[in-house]
């Protein structure tokens, strides 16, 4: 049966991947579709024959999503048609540039398609309804001449058609909160009764849903729009009549605090906002705990431009997301050269993922008996142009803030395995040697995980057997039941399971009881606190026989001593890795290691 025409769409994204999954999702749909791969042609093609709505992927060779639409909003010919931005960027200067260009919204990949589906269909009835306006205004010159009684109810009809479409265009469809753009113009207007009255001085307060995200991964969009409908109920039972409340788009909310005393006054209404959203949020049959993290500016005749402001208080979200989450931070000056230079680490690692500037190294992982290598661990080094070999602790970090965590996971997962899959055939190991790959909370959260995993053996050759993923408490305990069907489905694989720096996270410990686990790793914390005569060996005494009750082995971590070594084997600790053994190496010193031994 055929659909019903609903609409000429032109996709632009340099992406094949991402082309053929819109273009065939949108074309089940209804639409017309129309898909290109670079910005040059899209520009022809708008020209050629107009289509209803636009998606633009931002980052592209020659000519980026920015440019494409400043050049189609200074085209008369295709300037009135919608464009929504579809990009891996959540930054908000970002955001606020797509914005400025002319977009209508943007959309942060990894997206979900109900909210595309959704916000296409916004943005359609947004641009029918213009053609309905001047449809409308058309209509009623010609009516004026014919029919002059008619002309008052004409006249109301339009009017009122103009603001069904200005509350469309001011206001968030999910909540009914006012919106982005509501929000800057209301910001713009305090910063001019500022620069008239310098005393006078207001607050903007930044929230950021705490793992939000997971629970659209894991929950669905469905519930995921319930809960942000839930939080933001719950907000406004914390404010004041005459505060304005907006949501700016996807899990962000802000708050603005007029004619403000006291620093006092956002704070406490930021507590006020934490202790209200600490209690469990019941949706549907699912029961959700979540909070949020809050930036707060004060708002001054220092400045000149809201944009500046929104970018201060999100830079303190940021910050306070950093601290811990579920707590607040008000912006200090220095805050904002952090912001630039992790900006520029942000741009950076888009260029390193690009260019492959990453390599995996391996640390051997020993049995302490015999020291034999029974496993290597491997860990991503960043070969910067300019600052040589990076660690991982420096971009790791922002890596997970901007969505790139999953890449770089899935390079030093692949590269692993193939490093593994070359000793084996070189006969320089057996399948009895191992090979662990930490995996990042995100990471381990996506419906796709299982899908790469056994692309990755499939593409490398090597067994289930012969890998083991390390992750960390907070991994199981965000989502324990998404946790428990992923570990279940990585066993039906016999791939291995290792809880990384256990004991240095979440305090339950009712998770290795229900799920199959075959290794914990002692945090090098406690490696380190090691003294002479087996002083400060407690934690890791209970450890070890936590593990042994459990039918668990234990790896310790960060092993720098014979003493430590020593004392680990008096212990019943049977592997270890650290540097009394060996660093973290590259593939052919990893290589010269398993022929040396040690």
């Amino acid at each position: 049966m055929t659909k019903k025409y609903s609409g000429d769409i032109l996709i632009v994204d340099d992406k094949p991947n991402n082309l053929r999954f819109l273009s065939t999702t949108l074309t089940e749909q209804g639409y017309k579709v129309r898909s290109v791969t670079d910005g040059l042609m899209a520009l022809t093609v708008a020209q050629a024959a107009n289509p209803d709505l636009i998606l633009l992927d931002i980052m592209m060779p020659n000519v980026d999503g920015y440019e494409v639409c400043q050049r189609l909003k200074a085209d008369e010919q295709t300037q009135n048609i919608p464009v929504i931005f579809l990009s891996a960027l959540d930054e908000v200067i970002d955001k606020v540039k797509a914005f400025s260009v002319g977009g209508v919204d943007y959309i942060t990949k990894p997206f979900q398609l109900d909210e595309v589906l959704a916000r296409i269909q916004t943005h359609l009835s947004l641009r029918a309804a213009q053609r309905e306006i001047r449809q409308l205004n058309v209509e009623l010159e010609q009516r004026v001449k014919q029919r002059t009684a008619q002309l008052e109810q004409e006249i109301s009809e339009r009017l009122q058609a103009q603001e069904r479409l200005l509350h469309l265009a001011l206001h968030d469809v999910l909540t009914g909160l006012p919106n982005r753009t509501w929000f800057m113009k209301r910001l713009e207007q305090l910063l001019q009764q500022v620069n008239q009255a310098s005393s006078y001085q207001f607050a903007v307060l930044f929230l950021d849903c705490d793992r939000f995200q997971s629970v659209n991964d894991s929950l669905g969009h469905l519930v995921g729009d319930q809960l942000l409908v839930s939080i933001a109920r719950r907000i406004e039972l914390c404010l004041r009549p005459d505060t304005t409340f907006c949501r700016l788009g996807g899990d962000e909310f802000t708050i603005l605090l007029q004619n403000v005393n006291a620093r006092s006054e956002p704070v406490n209404l930021a507590k006020k906002i934490l202790k209200e959203l600490a209690a469990p949020f019941q949706v549907g049959s699912y029961q959700v705990f979540t909070n949020v993290s809050i930036g707060i500016v004060i708002g001054s005749d220092v400045y000149k431009q809201p944009e500046h402001i929104l970018r201060d208080a999100d830079t303190a979200m940021y910050r306070a997301k950093a601290n811990g989450k579920a707590c607040y931070q008000i912006f200090e000056q220095p805050m904002h050269s952090h912001a630039l230079h992790n900006f520029q680490l942000e741009s950076e690692l888009r260029v390193a993922i690009e260019q492959n500037q990453f390599e995996t190294y391996y640390q051997p992982i020993v049995a302490i008996g015999d020291r034999q290598i029974s496993s290597f661990e491997a860990l991503v080094r960043w070969h910067h142009p300019q600052a040589g070999l990076v660690m991982p602790n420096s971009f790791i970090p922002i890596a997970e803030e901007m969505g790139a965590v999953v890449a770089i996971d899935l390079f030093v997962l692949r590269q692993a395995c193939q490093q593994l899959r070359n000793w084996q055939t070189e006969g320089l190991i057996d399948e009895t040697v191992t090979m662990s790959v930490n995996l990042s909370v995100r990471h381990f959260m996506t419906f796709d995980l299982l899908t790469q995993i056994d692309s990755v053996l499939a593409e490398t050759g090597i067994k289930g057997s012969s890998l083991r993923l390390e992750i960390t408490e907070r991994a199981i305990m965000e989502n324990a039941e998404l946790a428990a069907r992923i570990i279940d489905q990585l066993q039906h694989r016999h791939i291995q399971l290792s809880i990384d720096d256990f004991g240095t996270g979440y305090s339950s410990l009712s998770y290795l009881h229900r799920l199959p686990i075959e290794q914990l790793k002692i945090d090098r914390s406690f490696i380190i606190r090691i003294g002479k005569n087996g002083k400060n060996t407690e934690i890791i005494t209970a450890i070890i026989a936590l593990a042994k009750s459990l039918n668990m082995s234990v790896i310790a971590e960060g092993v720098e001593t014979q003493d430590q070594l020593d004392q680990l084997n008096n212990l019943g600790c049977k592997f270890c890795q650290g540097y009394i053994f060996s660093k973290p190496v590259d593939a052919d010193t990893a290589r010269k290691l398993l022929i040396a031994g040690f």
